[in-house]
C-alpha cells in the first residue's frame, strides 16, 4: 500500500512542483520601466532578478546532487526574491496570482 508523504517531508513530486513554478516565473517576469527620475530601481529591480535567477541555479545544483532538502530552501528563497520584486513594482507580472504572490 503507497503511503501519503508526510507535510514535513520533501518528495521529488513536491521538489518538482515548486521547480516548476519559479523555473516558469522567471521565464514570465519582465522589469518595469522605471520613470527617469527612478534609475536606482532599475538597479534594485536586476538585483532582486539575478538573485532569484542565482538561487534557482544553486537548487538545481543541489537537486542534481540528491540534496532535495537544500534543494527546496533554495527554489523558495528564489521565489520569494520574484515575489518581494513583483510586490514592491519592480517586476511587470501580467496580473498573473497562479505563480506570483503579488501583482
Amino acid at each position: 500500500m503507497h503511503q501519503k508523504p508526510s507535510s514535513q517531508e520533501v518528495t521529488e513530486e513536491r521538489l518538482e512542483k515548486y521547480f516548476s513554478v519559479t523555473e516558469r516565473a522567471l521565464k514570465k517576469i519582465k522589469i518595469k520601466n522605471p520613470d527617469k527620475t527612478s534609475l536606482n530601481l532599475q538597479s534594485v529591480a536586476e538585483d532582486f532578478l539575478q538573485m532569484a535567477k542565482t538561487y534557482f541555479s544553486d537548487a538545481k545544483h543541489f537537486q542534481e546532487k540528491g540534496d532535495w532538502v537544500t534543494a527546496f530552501a533554495a527554489v523558495a528563497y528564489a521565489h520569494a526574491w520574484l515575489d518581494a520584486g513583483a510586490r514592491m513594482g519592480l517586476f511587470y507580472t501580467g496580473g498573473d496570482t497562479e505563480l506570483f504572490a503579488w501583482e
